[in-house]
């Protein structure tokens, strides 16, 4: 798919560092060599992955507003990356209903700083911004969205997301469409799980607070269809882009990186895998909610258009993703190691 060996020595610039996402990724990259500087707030979470994964002091982390121009304007300056993979965002649909100022003002402003950045900084060579499966104008279709179809997400994040991608759309064409600009592809990516994942309103770590506290599992959405896949399957292809359009710009685009459709299941299927590889008695009920907000019902992506490209092809599963999801949050909840743990994940993925 891609060579990791790639990244050695190279200095990339990873923003939303201390999410779930972000430390997996950068835990990726320092291992491969990289010289890595993130730039975010700080960890979302108490607990969080950053704070467990052992990268204090193989990288540089810039605690930092996307929302704040200069500040991050100096963290290129200071660095003068040649990669950048922008995962900064706020990504909860719920939170977007709560406070959509914010949500509109990272996704979106955060955005256009970050592209203003590599705009005035020419040591960038390839960007990708990660967006979401969910920018499109859902239907509720049963077959999957091609990256040519109407981009308007329904609640201000995913909303916030498809103006994300409009935003990088203009960049490309009015700023980065010379001969020496850096190529630029924006990742649209399903719901992903994993170990590690503290995030309130996601299912997998309702699961484990559940187990934890020896509760039942709330599931609200239990007949909600997801392209759940586990969190290195998109961070592996976001790394294969930028490294392909680093190598040749005609590689840059717009992606989807999803599973494939026998691993599109519902909420409900989800959450009976996570009981089934947890054991220890794990049930769920249906907390459906009156009048909740809302989310899609039914959302899977069309990954066509990478597979051509690249040639490339989800590795997991979904039953060997709850496999490690289970695995690694269990050995947290027992005091282990959890960054041995996620390079045994990551070297086996990587085989």
């Amino acid at each position: 798919m891609f060579d990791m060996t790639f990244y050695k020595r190279k200095k990339v610039l990873v923003t939303g560092h201390t999410g779930f996402k972000g430390t997996w990724l950068c835990r990726m990259l320092v291992n491969a060599g990289s010289a890595v500087t993130g730039y975010s707030l700080e960890p979302p979470t108490n607990p969080n992955l950053f704070g467990m994964a052992g990268l204090d002091d193989r990288m540089i982390s810039i605690i930092g507003d996307i929302r704040d121009l200069d500040h991050l304007s100096s963290a290129f300056k200071k660095t003068q990356p040649e990669i950048v993979l922008h995962l900064a965002a706020q990504p909860i649909v719920r939170d977007s209903y709560k406070d959509p100022r914010y949500t509109y003002e990272t996704n979106v402003m955060g955005t256009v700083n970050l592209l203003e950045c590599v705009r005035k900084t020419p040591s960038v060579r390839s960007v990708v911004n990660v967006t979401t499966d969910k920018v499109y104008h859902n239907n509720e279709w049963c077959w999957g969205y091609r990256e040519e179809d109407p981009l308007d997400g329904f609640d201000p994040y995913s909303n916030s997301k498809s103006c994300s991608e409009l935003v990088t759309h203009s960049y490309i064409n009015s700023f980065f469409d010379k001969p020496d600009s850096p190529a630029v592809s924006t990742a649209r990516a399903g719901n992903v799980i994993g170990g590690g994942d503290f995030a309130n309103d996601r299912i997998i770590p309702d699961c484990v607070r559940a187990m934890q506290a020896g509760k039942t599992i709330g599931v609200r959405n239990p007949y909600s269809t997801r392209p759940f896949q586990h969190v290195l399957e998109p961070l592996a292809v976001y790394l294969m882009i930028a490294q392909k359009q680093y190598e040749d710009k005609r590689f840059a685009g717009f992606y989807n990186v999803g599973p494939d459709d026998c691993d599109c299941v519902t909420t409900g299927e989800l959450v009976d895998l996570f009981c089934s590889y947890w054991g220890e008695g794990a049930i769920w009920e249906n907390l459906a909610e009156e009048n909740a907000p809302h989310e899609a019902n039914f959302l899977k992506l069309d990954c066509s258009r990478i597979k051509s490209v690249f040639g490339w092809k989800p590795k997991w599963h979904i039953a060997k993703c709850m496999e490690m999801t289970c695995r690694l949050n269990k050995i947290w909840l027992n005091g282990g190691d959890i960054p041995a743990e996620m390079d045994r994940e990551i070297t086996e993925f990587l085989r």
